[in-house]
């Protein structure tokens, strides 16, 4: 096991070097600047199209409603990466690695729009009837048949990221912080998390996104409101913590109780990748549920997907971090989800972990759905829709096995498939950038016009 941590470790070395940095980071500055800061510039367009989208009922091609498929695509992205994600970060690279979630965030929203103008622009409907698309669909439909190896590449990636990213790493977290803070057995976690899954997962994307589209705003709010009310309890220290965050983003930060100190490098590394983990821009996992909306414009999509990563890492991971912050539990030494409980326990005893602890349940159950989809739709490409039901029971018994496994390795694990799959996506978007461009230009132009 220990020869195997290592290689692992060497992996993930590689593909979380400068070059991905640079290449994530980069092909979202290009998207952005093709798109003219549009999802900045717009944002109240995204929220507006986001509320119009709630109507299920519209005539338009797809299987859920567009407000659902960014529910879906947040119940992928709010879990553990939010709360745990968050709380590594710091702890690996110091209140600096916060700047750096939030530089990927706001270069991710072009990336998340992108993914998703491709995702519709290029859908297919499957054997079933139902609309599949991401981004094996664009680049097996919007480039040459000698690419055709990267759509293969990243749906192989894709499936075995699930099991780590989207499923394993979510029933860990979730044991994780029950085990701590009510002495459930992790076991016992598992089992009970399977049989709920189980139950949600055999009705398909349909019952998902109705079940991502109640879940998620009510959890996603109800843990923000929680930590609005911490920061207002400690108002006078918020104007330090951004000092902190600003000053350790280009600055080695010293060892301090129980942190260990971190260098600038180690801030960029850690708050780009748990960046990428929390909002998933440039993993080519969200398109794949936005694909699935009924809508007849993929720019309407993709300003609606945009929205995911801003709601995402802008407001829900940065209420997290500055709690932490706040709180003065980043030196005490904790990481992961027992950090954040920690600093949300310490402003509110006898609250706060509970509201971290149901917190991480939900988000994480919803995360292990999203992900269902996300995996069965890389199967699916791979050995079409006879290999659904095979998937989805697998899917449901790797529930309490990582439930029981090694929490540090199956981060490892994690963050070296999200490199691997993002890799064929990256590529893909940055080869059809001009197709966004043009559409994004079309689709201004007449409702300007219009």
């Amino acid at each position: 096991m220990e020869l195997i941590t290592d290689l692992i470790k060497q992996l993930n070395n590689i593909v979380w070097g400068p070059v991905m940095l640079v290449l994530i980071l980069g092909t979202g500055l290009v998207l952005m600047i093709g798109i003219k800061g549009m999802p900045i510039t717009r944002l109240g367009y995204g929220f507006k199209m986001l509320w119009r989208g709630r109507d299920s009922k519209s005539k338009d091609e797809g299987d859920i409603s567009p407000f659902n498929a960014l529910m879906t695509s947040l119940a992928a992205t709010i879990g553990t990466g939010n709360i745990a994600g968050v709380a590594t970060a710091i702890f690996l690279g110091g209140p600096g690695a916060l700047f750096w979630m939030w530089m990927t965030a706001l270069v991710g929203m072009a990336t998340k729009y992108a993914e998703a103008v491709l995702a519709v622009h290029f859908r297919e409907t499957d054997a079933n009837g139902n609309k599949v698309g991401g981004p094996m669909y664009y680049i097996k439909n919007g480039l040459s048949s000698r690419f055709a190896w990267l759509a293969t590449s990243f749906a192989i990636f894709g499936a075995f990221a699930g099991f780590g990213i989207g499923n394993t790493i979510q029933a860990n977290s979730v044991a994780d912080v029950l085990s701590s803070n009510l002495g459930v057995s992790p076991l016992v976690t598992g089992l009970v998390m399977a049989v709920l899954v189980a139950l949600v997962l055999l009705g398909g994307i349909k019952r998902i996104a109705t079940v991502a589209g109640k879940l998620v705003p009510f959890m996603a709010i109800s843990y923000v409101l929680a930590g609005l009310l911490i920061l207002a309890m400690h108002a006078s220290q918020i104007p330090a913590a951004f000092d902190l965050i600003f000053t350790y983003a280009f600055t080695p930060i010293a060892a301090t109780g129980g942190f260990a100190g971190a260098a600038v490098w180690a801030a960029i590394r850690f708050g780009v990748a748990r960046g990428v983990f929390s909002n998933e821009a440039g993993l080519g996992s969200a398109p794949i549920a936005h694909a699935a909306a009924k809508t007849n414009s993929p720019v309407r999509q993709g300003t609606i997907a945009m929205m995911g990563t801003f709601i995402d890492t802008i407001i829900v991971c940065s209420i997290t971090g500055l709690v932490i912050i706040v709180s003065g539990a980043w030196t005490s030494g904790e990481t992961g989800a027992s950090l954040s409980s920690l600093a949300f326990e310490s402003v509110l005893p006898g609250l706060g972990g509970i509201i971290v602890s149901f917190g991480l349940c939900i988000f994480a159950f919803t995360t292990i759905l999203g992900w269902s989809i996300y995996g069965e739709k890389c199967v699916e490409y791979l050995f079409g829709v006879r290999s659904i039901t095979p998937f989805r029971i697998l899917w449901i018994v790797a529930v309490p096995l990582g439930a029981t496994a090694n929490l540090s390795f199956i981060w490892l694990v994690a963050d070296t498939l999200n490199a691997l799959m993002a890799l064929p996506n990256l590529i893909a978007l940055l080869l059809l950038s001009p197709v966004v461009f043009k559409l994004t230009k079309d689709y201004f132009v007449k409702n300007k016009a219009g």
